[in-house]
């Protein structure tokens, strides 16, 4: 009978070896074909990230090798780092789950000093692109008694953020030790549309960490009605329509070459705004596929009128470019990373 169980136990792992070896001689189009491809997005229905994600979703199928079904869910918690940390672990590694992520979900294993626990290596997740090179903002509601940045150095302001690992209370957290911006910071909120309420609401009076694209989007009316002051841009590199609006750059304000360096590094993920990651260990020629598929969705031009119409920015990362960023930013010097997680903490 052992005997018997052991040759049947052995059978089994040879047809499963046998399966998964097949399947990974498949093409592209073979294995897409009448599967489905899911993208999870690591933040609230609603949201700007959540946007982005559900218009990709609609136009990619026309560019998937095989045509599979494209659906979008949504997995929020701790700045979308519970998302990262099942696409590393969970997620299949075969190509048919990507997750749209927030940018600190890739830069807190290097930059991270906080109470979430990390179990990935940002450095190996496969980067199929991003959407757009974002920039952030400050901002307060029109009746609070900041409304410029050089007031927030001497009147507190209570803002409203995410969980750990956003840049809703990153951002804030840097301008707080780093500039000395007087801001309490009230976290916890689902994600960024649940923040726009609450400043509708009057329950807090702005965020930093906002991004631009979300406020033309989401929120146009803010800047359409003068509702909301914008405070400071939270940039790499000044964005233009902001700078012709007369908004200062945060780094305008940093008074030694270290802040200044501080605040680049934490700045720089900006330049993969919307990142579209999937799991370590996909074959090859499945990651160029869904690399080629999301230039193509995003270059699409049925895409960019609804891009349009929706009032938000596409500026499209090549994932192959992406992943190289990743690993130069890993590669950052010690001394600077330790004062970048430094500035990152909650104090």
């Amino acid at each position: 009978m052992k005997t018997t169980n052991l040759l049947r136990s052995a059978a089994a792992g040879v047809l499963a070896a046998f399966a998964a070896a097949s399947a990974f001689a498949q093409t592209p189009a073979e294995f897409y074909k009448g599967k489905t491809v899911t993208i999870i997005v690591g933040s609230s229905a609603g949201g700007g990230f959540d946007l982005y994600a559900r218009m990709i979703g609609r136009h990619m199928q026309r560019h998937m090798p095989g045509a599979p079904n494209i659906v979008v869910s949504n997995m929020p918690g701790a700045g979308s780092i519970r998302l990262a940390q099942h696409i590393y672990t969970v997620a299949p590694k075969d190509g048919t789950v990507i997750g749209a992520v927030f940018a600190g979900a890739i830069t807190d294993p290097l930059l991270g000093a906080r109470t979430n626990k990390v179990e990935y290596d940002a450095a190996k997740f496969t980067y199929i692109g991003s959407a757009n090179s974002e920039a952030y903002v400050c901002l307060t509601r029109k009746d609070a008694k900041a409304q410029t940045f050089a007031d927030v150095l001497n009147t507190e302001v209570v803002l409203g953020a995410s969980a750990g690992g956003g840049s809703t209370l990153d951002f804030p957290t840097l301008l707080r030790n780093v500039l000395g911006a007087k801001f309490k910071v009230v976290n916890g909120y689902p994600g960024t549309n649940e923040i726009s309420l609450a400043i509708e609401s009057g329950e807090v009076q702005g965020a930093c960490g906002y991004a631009w694209s979300t406020l033309q989007s989401r929120r146009r009316n803010w800047l359409t009605d003068n509702l909301v002051n914008i405070l400071v841009q939270e940039v790499p590199e000044a964005h233009a329509e902001m700078t012709k609006l007369g908004v200062p750059v945060a780094q305008q304000f940093a008074k030694t070459d270290e802040q200044r360096r501080i605040l680049d590094l934490v700045y720089s993920q900006l330049r993969f705004g919307r990142p579209y990651i999937a799991s370590p260990g996909i074959p090859e020629d499945r990651v160029a596929s869904l690399r080629k598929a999301f230039v193509d969705t995003l270059n699409d031009a049925e895409l960019r009128r609804e891009a349009d119409k929706l009032q938000i920015d596409v500026d499209v990362l090549e994932g192959g470019a992406m992943q190289k960023f990743v690993a130069e930013l890993y590669m950052t010097p010690a001394d600077i990373v330790e004062k970048t997680r430094a500035a990152l903490t909650p104090k």
